[in-house]
């Protein structure tokens, strides 16, 4: 604490001013309900006690008596998303280890969880924001049962955990620790992978040949191993300590891996509500474990979607943080991280480099994060400085030691760069964020032409045909939160990626997201205000003179915007589900804000 940034001080400081009465009745609220909550034999009637526990078997006389913790879960399993395969096997296990420390485990509901890497370009694309929402939403509808004494939260992809988070937020009274399932096993190089998609880009490579590559990349149960919105996901609950410490990317189907499993539903038990630890989730999260997360997405370069999915779960616990906050953390946080698409390895890689617990260390030893948050492991966040390992038949937690491998992972004292991943660009075209780490410093400036696009289709057939082989800024409008759900428009990395190798200068601008996957090329993204409703998006015209600077923090046209009328949009939002999520697009807040409807009307 003694040695913390002025900057990350000043920050933390700003963000509690602005989040005071907030922050306030959050845990007002919080401490209303753990009271109204602290006995679920005397808040909930005997009939009601007995629908609840009337299929739970060896473990019925133990819930109905309360005789020790009963933890609720909720799961994200299905085996459609690789990541969440290996939980299926979770909840069975999960109960024998309960009973192991005298408490016990039921699943209190599961939520949906959709992969984006397989709906990437297709009309599901539009639901994918979204079902963070609904995640956030079924995870209430599930802990409404009001059954439990604590929670764990089973999910690890892009939208899920964020809402897991801010459902298990709206619940803050119950002590919650997030369990993985970890990384898949490496399989062909990340470059490879690459080249191939960009012959198939060029027509230089059959289908067969490139389904043949992805499922060389993409080929068993774990999570997708580049450093994507899932594995950024896994590194910010590490952060926040809300996880296991290092638990994050260890391989599914391994004795430490379930080691783990196992001692998170232990350690879960002896820090639930019945207990003499009791460590309830909104007293974990708070403006400072929400900056710890921020630093360690910038200091890793993670995924750009959490320029959206931080401001949104810090509202669920009465947090206010905003882009400008993010982009002065920047200036002080340096990159000490450089994993694919940042770097050419991948998690697995980082993993046996140091990971998170050389992360963790070399950030508060720099004094950039927070070192005095309630964690749900250890006495604060310097437990998660450490690394797990198997001493024989047991659960241990060691020194990572010095970087593995310094292509990887440096120290804070001899970084890859001095500052963090993100920039803020803004200008009379909004605001916009822009991912540095993945994009060399020469192309973090681009003034060119614009060719306005409304679909990323349409820059596809553009290149197919010849049109874009010069330098310019592809603008992807009507693709933001109110128009159509604000997809991934991660379709368009190779196409770019291409026209950057030819020698070009080009970037995209655009009101929608981008993988956490993409790379190289400069990309302005997340532009508010979106074009639907009249940004400034919606006024430019092909060969309007657009600048883009990460170096100056300038997002502008030299053309005058003033007389123009806004352009409409015209694409029809029916078909894949699509209509059912009106009401979402319809009232959806700003990208900086966090996008969601939900939290919108709910007034948080």
């Amino acid at each position: 604490m003694n040695n913390l940034n002025d900057t990350v001080h000043r920050v933390t400081q700003r963000i509690i001013e602005r989040s005071a009465d907030s922050r306030r009745r959050y845990i007002d609220l919080m401490e209303r309900e753990g009271e109204a909550h602290a006995d679920r034999n005397m808040a909930l009637g005997c009939s009601n006690l007995a629908h609840g526990f009337a299929a739970t078997g060896e473990d019925k006389p133990s819930i109905a008596s309360r005789a020790g913790p009963n933890i609720g879960i909720v799961t994200a399993y299905n085996d459609t998303i690789s990541a969440h395969q290996p939980f299926g096997a979770y909840p069975p296990q999960m109960k024998v280890w309960a009973r192991e420390v005298g408490a016990t485990c039921q699943v209190a509901g599961a939520t949906p969880a959709m992969c984006d890497g397989v709906t990437q370009g297709t009309d599901g694309m539009e639901l994918s924001l979204f079902s963070r929402d609904l995640i956030a939403l079924s995870t209430a509808v599930s802990l409404s049962h009001a059954m439990y004494d604590g929670v764990a939260m089973l999910g690890m992809c892009d939208k899920i955990v964020p809402g897991l988070l801010i459902g298990a937020l709206r619940f803050g009274y119950l002590p919650t620790m997030f369990l993985s399932a970890g990384a898949m096993p490496t399989g062909i190089s990340n470059k490879e992978k690459q080249r191939v998609r960009q012959l198939f880009a060029e027509g230089k490579a059959t289908r067969a040949e490139l389904l043949e590559s992805e499922a060389a990349s993409y080929h068993s149960p774990g999570v997708c191993t580049f450093y994507g919105t899932a594995n950024s996901n896994q590194m910010m609950l590490d952060l926040m300590g809300l996880a296991l410490p290092g638990s994050a990317f260890i391989n599914p189907g391994t004795p430490l891996r379930q080691a783990l499993t196992r001692s998170a539903v232990h350690r879960l038990a002896a820090i639930a509500r019945t207990g003499t630890d009791y460590r309830p989730l909104y007293r974990c999260v708070d403006a400072r474990s929400i900056v710890n997360a921020t630093v360690g997405l910038l200091a890793t370069g993670g995924s750009t979607n959490h320029a959206l999915h931080i401001p949104a779960f810090a509202r669920a616990a009465g947090v206010q943080i905003d882009w400008s906050d993010m982009a002065e953390l920047s200036q002080v946080v340096p990159l000490i991280a450089r994993v694919y698409p940042n770097g050419a390895d991948d998690v697995n890689h980082f993993q046996a480099a140091g990971g998170l617990g050389f992360v963790v260390r070399e950030l508060l030893d720099a004094g950039l994060i927070h070192r005095d948050i309630m964690t749900v492991h250890g006495d604060d966040l310097g437990a998660y400085t450490l690394e797990p390992w198997l001493d024989g038949e047991e659960l241990a937690w060691r020194d990572p030691g010095p970087s593995g491998d310094e292509t990887i992972l440096r120290p804070a004292t001899a970084p890859f760069a001095p500052e963090g991943g993100m920039r803020l660009v803004q200008g009379n075209l909004g605001r916009a964020t822009f991912k540095t780490s993945a994009v060399d410093q020469a192309r973090w400036t681009i003034e060119a032409p614009a060719r306005v696009f409304d679909s990323q289709v349409a820059v596809a057939q553009a290149f197919a045909a010849g049109e874009l082989d010069h330098d310019v800024v592809v603008v992807v409008r009507f693709q933001g939160p109110r128009a159509n759900g604000m997809p991934e428009l991660h379709k368009l990395t190779p196409v770019l990626g291409l026209l950057q190798d030819r020698g070009h200068r080009v970037a995209l601008l655009t009101d929608g997201r981008m993988s956490g996957a993409s790379g190289k090329v400069p990309a302005a993204i997340h532009c508010t205000p979106e074009a639907l409703g009249g940004g400034p998006l919606a006024l430019l015209r092909d060969g309007d003179i657009v600048r883009l600077c990460a170096e100056t923090g300038v997002l502008s046209t030299t053309a005058d915007l003033t007389e123009r009328e806004a352009a409409a949009m015209r694409e029809d939002q029916h078909g894949t589900g699509r209509e059912l999520f009106a009401m979402f697009r319809d009232r959806a807040d700003s990208a900086e804000h966090g996008a969601s409807a939900m939290l919108a009307a709910a007034g948080l």
